[in-house]
This record gives structure tokens, sequence and C-alpha cells, in this order.
């Protein structure tokens, strides 16, 4: 035990010296004295960053929001970048995986922090510092299962492999690969935990609060197809954040058209994540958003000038990060929400509730006094217009692959991707394989699992 704990604070030291904010690391520089023993340390642990606050960003390449070049595949500096824009079988080669590392990363951490902070007396801090490793963990294990999980279906959620799940800071404990209902069955309990002991509101975006509890668990069900309680879930988030912006307060032409969103630029962000850093998400790669989604746009909706900016002619670049920074914004917001409760008000049948969601969104976004309510004569012609604006509004969020994972079970919105690559036609068919990626093989080499579990 001494030999993980060891090990552990110089993982900690090491992740911490460019990000940590002031705490135990920087008051006890002995080796001996460098173990958690209050809920500051434990928030000290919790607030760091570089570790928290990120999530997987490769689905970005296969989702077919985006295309690139031939010289700018090229330019990639990742195999796993390449070999994830054309579906391959083989994404990570012998490189390693932050998609796969750096959320276990977080659920060791929180782990650590979790049985660390129920030795201390029980305190609001105390509390909140419990609630935060749950959410933090929670949101790791999902991250991870849109990735190395196949999608989930209730039908055989018991016989399908999900995830290896770490719940003990011990990391000599053996976590087999285990089933996709037990997988989701930890997110939830994570989570339902977590929103006794978090408070309504933070100082900070990149804590969780009740409310990002409530939006992250309806963004889950979602995901599970449990339609009733992801608009259950959805409804609770907005009855405490239901506040949009009006996106004509917005400049059009600016190269940053949102503010910072931590700690309190963008009123829509809920909890502030984003997604990991590739090459393909440089200012300088030719990147570009695919010329069917960037025409479906109409005129007068503000976000096809918000969201996107000419590079070369036909070219454009999405520029709207809800982050206002360069890096894809992957966290809660408000808009989400009610994309959420709309799809599930129109699955339930109720026309004019799911309507009246989707337009007090749309309002928002197109130019003052041009917008017609959409309307629509059935449920499910509702929900197709639902599932259109969903595309449109949460571009470049880390949605996408999960949609695309969870629709094309239904024949009526099953989409094929394809792109073109010098001379190399390549597709992704519905249900494909290929939308699980492969448990990268230095963690096989490192922890081999039996092969029916891969």
């Amino acid at each position: 035990m001494k030999i993980i704990t060891y090990l552990f604070f110089m993982l900690l030291f090491s992740s911490c010296l460019s990000g940590c904010k002031k705490g135990f690391l920087d008051e006890k520089p002995q080796k001996s004295l460098l173990v958690p023993a209050t809920t500051a340390d434990f928030r000290a642990m919790l607030d760091n960053t570089l570790i928290f606050n990120t999530t997987p960003g490769l689905p970005f390449t296969a989702d077919g929001d985006f295309y690139t070049t031939d010289a700018g595949w090229n330019e990639y500096y990742l195999l796993q970048e390449r070999t994830s824009y054309t579906w391959a079988a083989d994404i990570f080669g012998s490189e390693t995986s932050g998609e796969w590392n750096k959320p276990y990363r977080q659920i060791f951490y929180s782990n650590i922090v979790l049985e660390g902070a129920a030795k201390l007396p029980e305190d609001a801090e105390q509390k909140e510092v419990r609630g935060t490793a749950l959410f933090y963990r929670a949101f790791a294990f999902y991250n991870l299962a849109q990735q190395f999980a196949p999608p989930y279906r209730a039908a055989t959620a018991e016989v399908t492999p999900g995830i290896p799940l770490r719940t003990s800071a011990d990391v000599t404990q053996k976590a087999g690969r285990g089933t996709l209902k037990q997988t989701y069955a930890q997110v939830l309990d994570d989570l339902r935990r977590s929103k006794g002991l978090l408070p309504a509101a933070g100082n900070y975006k990149t804590r969780p609060v009740i409310a990002a509890v409530y939006g992250l668990l309806a963004r889950v069900c979602l995901s599970m197809e449990d339609y009733v309680l992801a608009g259950q879930y959805a409804d609770s988030c907005l009855q405490l954040r239901p506040g949009l912006i009006d996106y004509n307060t917005l400049s059009t032409t600016a190269v940053r058209p949102f503010p910072r969103a931590s700690p309190n630029g963008n009123n829509e962000v809920i909890f502030y994540a984003l997604a990991l850093d590739y090459t393909f998400g440089d200012s300088s790669s030719p990147t570009y958003v695919t010329p069917a989604l960037y025409n479906s746009y109409a005129a007068n909706d503000l976000r096809k000038a918000i969201f996107f900016r000419q590079i070369t002619p036909g070219n454009y670049r999405f520029k709207g990060n809800y982050s206002g920074i360069l890096s894809y914004f992957t966290g809660l917001a408000t808009d989400e929400q009610y994309l959420i409760r709309a799809e599930c008000r129109a699955r339930a049948g109720n026309t004019a509730a799911a309507l009246g969601d989707l337009n007090a969104l749309l309002v928002k976004r197109w130019k003052a006094g041009t917008f017609m309510p959409f309307t629509a004569a059935t449920a499910e012609e509702a929900l197709a217009l639902i599932l259109t604006e969903r595309r449109k509004e949460l571009t470049w969020r880390g949605t996408r692959w999960t949609d695309l994972r969870r629709l094309n079970g239904d024949p009526r919105f099953a989409v094929t991707l394809s792109r073109q690559l010098k001379g190399q036609a390549y597709q992704l068919e519905p249900q494909s394989k290929r939308y699980t990626y492969p448990i990268p093989p230095d963690e096989l080499q490192l922890n081999p699992m039996p092969q029916n579990e891969r």
C-alpha cells in the first residue's frame, strides 16, 4: 500500500506542476507528508483541471460532421487520428490512448477522494467533495462506454460486454469487463448518489452542481433510449437552469463569438468540460464542416454565421465553441436539455409540448423578427424536426457519435457515413462493429482479457 500511495502521488505531483490550484502539494513538499488528510486536500485534487473537465475527443474525427483533404489527413500527427477518420479496425496501433487513459485516471483520482473523504467528519464541504468525485467518476465511466462498449440496447445489455469498472483506489484490484447493464447501472448509481451531496449553486462551472447531475442523467438515459427518464431529468435540469442566450446579442463576425464559459461567461453552460486536443483541431488544420451540414442552416439562422467561418471558397471551419477558446466544448449546457426534453415529449406523442421546447430554443437562434415557429402534423414529424435541429445545434459538442450509435437502431433515422480519401471510398454502415473502438493494445498487454471480452 505504501508503494501504491507513493506511485499515486508522484503521478499527481507531475500532473499538478503546471495546473493545480494551490493546495496540500504546495504546503507539504516532504514525500512522507504527501498523503491528503483534510477536505481541502481532496478539494485541491478535484480542482485539477488537467485531470478532470476533459473528455475523449477522437470520435470527432469519425462522426461525419467534418472532412479533411488528403494533405490535411497526412498532417494529422497521431496514427489514431488518421485511422479513426477512416473507421479502421485497428485504431491505436502501438500508440498510447489518452481516450482510455485520461478517463481511467479521473476514475482513479475520484476513488482516492471517495475513500479518503469518507473517513472525515461529515459537513457541507465534505459532502460536496464526495458528490463531486461521484459525478466525475460517473462522467468518466459514461464517456468510456460511448467509445469502448457497444451501444446500449436494453434487450441485450445483460450479455453485452461493458467496460472495466474500477471502484477502488487499490491499483492491484482486478476489474473484469462486466456487462453493459452493469456499466450503466454504475453510472446511474454514482449520479443519483451525487445529487444528494452537491449544492444547488456554485462559484465555478468546472465544479458540478445539482443541475449538472440532472443534465448528465438526461444525457445518459437518452443514450440508453429510456426516453421517459431522460425527459424527466431534462425537465428537472431546466427547472433549475432555463436560461438561453439570444444569438442576436452575439457578433456573427467574431472569431470567438462566445465568451469564456468558465467561471461565469456563457450563461447556458451548466458544467464546463473540453475534449482532448488533437491536431485535427488546430487552427491551421484543413478541417472543414461537411457541406450538407453547413447548407442545412437557413439564411436567417444565426448559427450559420456564428458557428462557422469561411477559410477558403466553399470551405468552412467551426468556430462556435461554447468554451470561448479553440478547444471543443463537451460539457453540459441548457440548449441540450431543451432538445432532450423536446425529443422525449415527441416520442411520448406530446407534439405541442415538443414543438414548444424546440421553438423556444430556435427563436433565440434566428435573426430577430424572422423566425416562424415550426409546426408538425404528427408527433413523428415533430421528432424528425427535433433530431435534425439537435444535430445542427449540438454540432462539435461531442454528442454526435453517441447519437449515431443510438439512432442507427431505428431504420427511420439510420445513416451510412461515407467519405473519400486519396481516391479510396470509406463507409461506416449503421450498427457496424466499428462504432465500438477497440481497447488499446498497450492496455491489453498490461491487463490481459479473455478474447470474448476484448
